[in-house]
């Protein structure tokens, strides 16, 4: 039989989909759950199932996020959602940083980009983009 659980032991852990929307990678509690329980979420390298997986600090999330894969190291155990600096301190990034901003730009400029704000083109402009956009002079 097991012994029970101490108000220590019930502190320090969490459950992963109440961890993820406190933490701010979801926008709904909902989400996190249903994103937990996709398998598409792993704690420690172990794919999990459930959205009641308890977590601790020091496991490592990973997941996808928008087109990335996100890892992140929890470090602390939120009590709340609050403002978005708060939430970052409930983990570490270990994500390798993303490319250059230069990089960016020349693929913007190749695929026939504006900045915002750099109002209408203007007929040559405009000529320049369509010809860009067809693959062909």
């Amino acid at each position: 039989m097991a012994a029970p659980a101490t108000p220590d032991e019930g502190a320090a852990r969490l459950r992963v989909d109440k961890w993820l929307w406190q933490a701010r990678f979801v926008r709904s509690r909902g989400l996190a759950a249903e994103l937990a329980g996709s398998g598409r979420l792993r704690v420690n390298g172990m794919h999990c199932t459930k959205p009641a997986q308890p977590i601790r600090p020091g496991d490592v999330l990973t997941f996808p996020q928008g087109g990335r894969i996100r890892v992140i190291r929890i470090e602390a155990l939120g009590t709340r959602r609050g403002p978005a600096t708060e939430a970052a301190t409930l983990y570490t990034d270990l994500d390798p940083p993303a490319a250059s901003p230069a990089g960016d730009e020349a693929t913007d400029a190749a695929q026939g980009q504006r900045d915002r704000g750099a109002g209408r083109p203007s007929k040559r402009e405009r000529r320049e983009i369509d010809m860009l956009r067809r693959d062909r002079p």
